[in-house]
């Protein structure tokens, strides 16, 4: 994981890249569709969530492929290290990089868009949950793609309908919350998705890798 994100500093541009396109997608609905107050806050919760969720589909592609295209992803298979703690780490320093910035520039974002005040804790949190499973369930399509020069298009038609479910509930738990119902439903359904995401999603990329590389 170090390593990771030594590297990723490096590249700091590679990083700016999901960040940017955040930041523009969401400054441009105001121009694009109404600056009125009350249609933005209805907006909202979706619109943040689903440019959040393009955003982290926007730098999958390359969490394994420079490891690939350098040699060294092969020399990992063949580690005596756990493949799972490896490639677990490596997707934790693609949220670390990618999941929590986003997070982090959400209430910023919810300002342009005119939130209203309850949803922010909300949008928080369940973006908090949400990225961490992005992060792993994108993983397993990258690691099936990871051999394709051109498998950009391939990953996304893979994970999209995954991750529906947790665009589903990260959004709905925003609008409950400005509606004055229960968020704690919501929150703990993608809590539960994190969950399996942490056991399932490692196993099933280290998988994928082994197909993909030796394949």
């Amino acid at each position: 994981m170090r390593r990771d994100l030594t590297l990723a500093y490096r590249h700091r541009g590679e990083i700016a890249n999901p960040l940017v396109f955040f930041l523009i997608v969401i400054t441009m609905v105001p121009l694009s569709i109404t600056p009125e107050p009350a249609v933005l806050a209805t907006l909202a919760p979706g619109l943040i969530w689903v440019v959040a969720l393009l955003s982290t589909l926007l730098s999958l592609d390359s969490l394994f492929r420079s490891d690939f295209d350098d040699g060294s992803l092969e020399q990992l298979l063949i580690s005596p290290q756990p493949l799972y703690l490896m490639v677990f780490a490596k997707v934790l320093a693609h949220w670390l990089v990618t999941g929590l910035p986003l997070t982090l520039m959400a209430p910023l974002l919810g300002v342009l868009l005119s939130l209203p005040e309850a949803g922010y804790w909300p949008l928080c949190l369940s973006l908090l949950l949400g990225t961490g499973s992005l992060s792993l369930i994108g993983a397993v399509g990258a690691a099936l793609t990871v051999a394709l020069r051109k498998g950009g298009l391939l990953l996304s038609l893979i994970i999209m309908p995954l991750y529906t479910p947790v665009l589903i509930f990260g959004a709905g738990a925003v609008r409950n919350a400005i509606d004055g119902f229960l968020v704690g439903p919501q929150l703990a359904i993608l809590g539960a998705m994190l969950a399996l995401a942490i056991i399932m999603g490692p196993l099933a990329a280290a998988g994928a890798l082994r197909i993909g590389v030796n394949g």
